[in-house]
C-alpha cells in the first residue's frame, strides 16, 4: 500500500523513453492509484510552439498500456488546480528538473491550501524527448547531406 491514495502526474510523453517510465514507476510506488495526464497536441503547441512528433492518441495509448498506470486522461490545460477539481488526487508527482521553478512554486503553494502534497521525483539524467528529437534531426540532416553528395 502506498503512502498516498490517489496520485497524479502529467507529461507530453513524446517519444516515450526510460525517463518517462522511471517517473511513472516511482510515482506508482508511492500511491495506490495513479492517474497520468497526457498533454494534448493543442496544449503542447500552445506553450512549446511546436507539435509533438507522436500524435496525442498514440501517446495516450502508450501511457494507458503501462502496468503502473491505473488511469490515463487527456491534459487539456496547464492549470493543475483544475485537474485537482476534476480528479481529487492527494499528491502530484513531477520530475525534480522542475523543482523551484516559478510555475511549480505557485503550484506547491496552491496545493497546500487544499491539502495536496507535491512530490518531486529524481530526473533521469542523460535522456529527454528534446534530446532525442535533436539527435533525430541531426541524423536526418546528415542522411540528406550524404544522399546529396552521392548524386554528384
Amino acid at each position: 500500500m502506498g503512502k498516498y491514495k490517489i496520485g497524479y502526474t502529467t507529461g507530453v510523453f513524446d517519444m516515450f523513453h526510460i525517463g518517462h517510465l522511471n517517473l511513472i514507476k516511482k510515482a506508482k510506488e508511492q500511491c495506490d492509484y495513479l492517474i497520468v495526464g497526457v498533454s494534448t497536441d493543442d496544449l503542447v503547441e500552445s506553450y512549446k510552439h511546436k507539435r509533438p512528433i507522436i500524435p496525442f492518441e498514440e501517446r495516450l495509448a502508450i501511457v494507458e498500456s503501462i502496468k503502473y498506470v491505473d488511469k490515463a486522461v487527456p491534459q487539456l490545460t496547464m492549470d493543475k488546480m483544475q485537474a485537482w477539481n476534476d480528479l481529487k488526487f492527494d499528491v502530484m508527482f513531477h520530475g525534480s528538473d522542475w523543482k523551484n521553478s516559478e510555475m511549480y512554486n505557485k503550484i506547491v503553494d496552491d496545493f497546500k491550501t487544499v491539502g495536496v502534497d507535491v512530490v518531486f521525483l529524481p530526473h533521469t539524467e542523460g535522456i529527454s524527448s528534446t534530446m532525442l528529437s535533436e539527435v533525430l534531426q541531426k541524423s536526418s540532416q546528415w542522411a540528406a547531406h550524404t544522399r546529396a553528395d552521392s548524386t554528384i
